[in-house]
């Protein structure tokens, strides 16, 4: 029998637009230090380690991981690298958790990092289509790239599929609300890239179009920053959690999916995300999970694009497809509602800093939960074309 696995340590760096003082490496030190201090271990007590790093081309490295065990000052540890799009900070952990629950280390850190946009074009003397470009990379050489593909149209691609066959989900006025929803739970998170960045759903709705139906404030904004988390048996576990004080929050459900991008995809209902449907299901059957809405109280969700949100809490059963308006009409994830959703911010409002940010996602579910007394949370990460991968980590306290 597997053995149960808790987080006992966490840590983010602020998220910020650019870190202009700050190195790679710098940020990697930072969100490794504090988090193994939350744990109340030092580098010599971590067995191995699973790097987050999403994008060699952002690092202008073809391993960007293999300088950074000397500087974290962990020699002769084993190092593995998980490079899953924006789903890999939730690979990672999925990585971490499968070595420690099959008795291969006891205790192993999670780091994600990203130094983004240190990427520059000088024709536009910005770095934002080199950003794109870099992204752009990520698709298939064959097909994918060769039609221009981005972040934003792939993802657009599977919400204009979904509001044709649900018209009247995905309101414009709802997906306002959410956006300035999350915009105002930011304002507790520290470490959110736009803290101070509270919008009306108004703001929203007259924010231009970035590609249809997307408008500007409701995509998540990229970012620079590390998070780390530490995972230990139970054994280990409980004897960090009696050295610190602060209570373990136990990794009782994984599932993940990955189905097929543009090139090969052959179902005939493109508004679905079976990816995030199916990984849920997973994740659900470990833990023991029946009815989603009711027995989790905290979801820190992979919120790339509001309508994607949607859309995502629909696969995973906390609404029915179709009806996904719902977590506003209904007011399940308003305040005072029965789901706490992203009170990050999410990516929209504490930023995308790829590898880290579903690493960001549990640091935050975990404060949650423990500050709150939350019993369950979710975290979910998604990421490359259309929402291809799909990765539920279902969190629990005792």
């Amino acid at each position: 029998m597997a053995r149960r696995v808790g987080i006992v340590g966490a840590a983010v760096t602020p998220f910020r637009a650019k870190w202009y003082e700050k190195t790679y490496y710098e940020l990697a030190q930072m969100a490794t230090r504090e988090a193994l201090r939350d744990a109340g271990i030092s580098p010599r007590e971590v067995d191995a380690v699973v790097y987050g790093i999403y994008n060699d081309i952002f690092q202008r490295a073809c391993i960007p991981e293999h300088p950074l065990q000397g500087v974290l000052g962990l020699p002769n540890k084993p190092g593995v690298r998980v490079s899953n799009g924006g789903a890999t900070g939730a690979y990672a952990m999925s990585v971490a958790h499968a070595y420690v629950a099959a008795e291969r280390y006891d205790v192993v850190l999670v780091l994600g990092v990203e130094k983004a946009t240190d990427c520059f074009d000088f024709t536009s003397m910005s770095s934002t289509p080199e950003v794109i470009k870099t992204i752009g990379w990520s698709g298939d050489s064959f097909f994918e790239q060769k039609i221009g593909w981005t972040a934003s149209d792939s993802y657009a691609e599977v919400v204009l599929a979904y509001m044709d066959e649900h018209p009247g989900d995905l309101k414009p006025e709802v997906t306002a609300r959410i956006s300035s929803l999350l915009s105002r739970q930011a304002r507790d998170n520290p470490y959110a890239q736009r803290q101070l960045d509270q919008v009306t759903p108004e703001e929203v709705m007259n924010s231009r179009y970035i590609v249809y139906p997307f408008k500007e404030l409701e995509i998540c904004v990229y970012s620079e920053g590390a998070a780390a988390v530490v995972l230990a048996s139970e054994e280990r576990a409980r004897a960090m959690a009696r050295n610190t004080g602060t209570p373990v929050v136990w990794i009782t459900g994984v599932g993940e999916a990955n189905e097929h991008s543009f090139a090969g995809r052959n179902q005939n209902r493109w508004g679905r995300i079976y990816s995030h449907h199916v990984a849920a299901q997973r994740a659900y059957r470990m833990a023991d999970v029946t009815d989603p809405l009711k027995e989790i109280d905290v979801v820190e969700l992979h919120d790339a694009f509001v309508q994607q949100l949607e859309i995502s809490m629909a696969e995973m059963g906390f609404v029915p497809p179709g009806r996904a308006d719902a977590l506003v009409e209904d007011g399940i994830m308003m305040p005072g509602g029965e789901l706490a959703v992203n009170p990050s911010g999410g990516l929209l409002y504490c930023g995308h800093a790829v590898g880290a940010s579903n690493i960001m996602s549990a640091w935050s579910c975990r404060n949650e939960m423990i500050r709150k007394g939350y019993r369950r949370g979710l975290v979910h990460g998604t990421g490359s074309t259309i929402a291809q991968y799909g990765v539920v980590l279902l969190l629990e306290r005792e």
